[in-house]
């Protein structure tokens, strides 16, 4: 028989921030879990959304319009924000912060192959 996943469990096994780690395959999809804690960098996925579902702590997604305008939207556990495809943005945790992430299977973290770490399977 299949087994639930566990978040938390699956949380309790590594301690790096802002290295997703693969938990689940979805319609061709990763559903990953991170720890985030500090200031990621700006990036943009031109392809595809970016979906952030707090589990526990704070997120802030600081956005950029093309004009270069900013904006900020401030996510507590339970709550999700879906950055459109093309945004620039920049998630920053003030303190260590749980999240689920999904995006199409192959998708860097960065937006950019070159600078994105490698996923891994839990």
């Amino acid at each position: 028989m299949p087994a639930a996943i566990d978040l938390a469990q699956k949380l309790s096994l590594f301690t790096e921030h802002w290295t997703p780690k693969v938990v689940a395959d979805f319609n061709g999809h990763d559903v990953m879990v991170v720890k985030v804690k500090g200031e990621f960098n700006w990036h943009s996925h031109p392809d595809t959304d970016d979906f952030f579902l707090v589990l526990n702590g704070r997120l802030t997604i600081r956005l950029r319009d093309a004009q270069g305008a900013e904006s900020a939207v401030i996510l507590g556990p339970g709550e999700l924000y879906v950055v459109p495809k093309g945004v620039e943005h920049c998630p920053v945790a003030e303190e260590e912060t749980h999240l689920v992430i999904i995006e199409p299977a192959g998708t860097p973290n960065t937006g950019d192959p070159a600078t994105a770490v490698v996923k891994t399977r839990l």
